[in-house]
């Protein structure tokens, strides 16, 4: 299938990844600067993107992560006393392309029905050889949490300290940190390589298991390590990717989604209460509810097509999500969830006998 549009942005003579939908109406700014978005075309649903220009402080990273971003329709004048400058503009400072003027809605539903599929962004006219199309077909960005990882461990303190948390970073968004700074933690972020060995030596209250991108049974090696911070019975709790290391590294086994969940509109209930909450999702990956990790018990679930969406563990301190708690361009429905882990943090410390730092 071929769109012919126009484009905005950086100039790219071609740009090939994966082709992904996302039905957010807001938060497109999340969007960009999500690192979880690492090797993929990103297509909004929503038909007029931009309308409220480019904030800086809502970024959830440094810099934009998708390797392409296609809209209906881009907004030339935002109206947001907010605003810093438009799309266009950045997405020129970013040298992010863009492309504008498709039928956004018969893309996501080509991809609705065939599942997510490899793309290109080019100049060139059809026809196309048989070569171009099969390396098409073969693209496969390695290793994308490698690449989306923080090179060096940071710390960052909050007003006022009850707890030290480790971020392991596989590709965190930033607001994870102001949700644990906001509830007196400290964290101290770490790259996706750290060891065992060194997060135990900072001596953390509980370890937060942090989004990213790809295919989580490429990281064995993270796994190895995750497998003996379980056995440490170190307080843990994972977000989106996070939940699903975790998984494996309990055993547990994953699963590619045929065009998985992105947008901030996904409907989970909790297995436990029996409440639904909206929440803000973006993953390509599940863990398969039919071959759950040991210890683990389901306690929230997909609405729409039943998937897994989150699991406690009886034989240790740790829960999980497959969705995003700390969504700042999504519903807030479970922004509590961080409660949880701070139980699980205080709960731990009195079985220590530790006082409150």
């Amino acid at each position: 299938m071929y769109f012919k549009g126009e484009s905005f942005g950086a100039e790219a003579e071609e740009v090939i990844g994966e082709v992904v939908f996302t039905t957010g109406m807001t938060g497109y700014l999340e969007t960009l600067t999500d690192p979880s978005y690492c090797g993929q075309i990103v297509v909004q649903t929503f038909p007029l993107i931009g309308n409220y220009g480019v904030i800086s402080p809502d970024f959830e990273s440094g810099d934009t992560h998708p390797f392409a971003y296609i809209v209906k329709e881009w907004c030339h004048r935002p109206s947001n006393f907010r605003s810093e400058e438009d799309l266009d503009t950045f997405f020129k400072g970013k040298n992010l392309p863009g492309l504008a003027g498709i039928d956004t809605r018969q893309l996501t539903k080509l991809l609705r029905e065939n599942g997510t599929m490899n793309g290109k962004l080019t100049k060139k006219a059809p026809p196309y050889c048989e070569e171009e199309l099969e390396q098409l077909r073969s693209y496969c960005f390695p290793r994308p949490v490698l690449a989306m990882t923080r090179k060096k461990m940071e710390t960052f303190p909050a007003p006022l300290s009850c707890y030290r948390v480790v971020l392991w970073d596989f590709g965190a968004k930033q607001n994870i940190i102001r949700e644990l700074n906001q509830r007196n933690c400290d964290v101290i972020a770490v790259p996706a390589d750290t060891t065992a060995e060194m997060i135990q030596s900072l001596k953390p209250d509980g370890v937060m298991l942090s989004n990213g991108p790809g295919n989580p049974e490429e990281n064995v090696e993270i796994i190895q390590e995750l497998q003996k911070i379980c056995e440490a019975q170190i307080p843990l709790f994972g977000i989106c990717l996070g939940h699903q290391l975790l998984a494996l590294a309990r055993g547990g086994q994953t699963e590619k989604l045929k065009y998985g969940h992105r947008g901030a509109n996904q409907p989970v209930k909790n297995l436990l209460t029996g409440r639904v909450s909206i929440t803000s999702q973006n993953h390509g990956y599940a863990v398969r509810a039919q071959n759950l990790p040991k210890g683990a018990i389901p306690w929230f679930e997909n609405v729409n097509d039943k998937t897994c969406e989150g699991l406690r563990y009886t034989d240790l301190p740790a829960c999980s999500v497959q969705f995003h708690p700390e969504a700042c361009g999504g519903p807030k429905d479970t922004e509590a969830l961080f409660e949880e882990f701070l139980s699980l943090m205080e709960q731990q410390i009195q079985k220590e006998v530790s006082p409150c730092r």
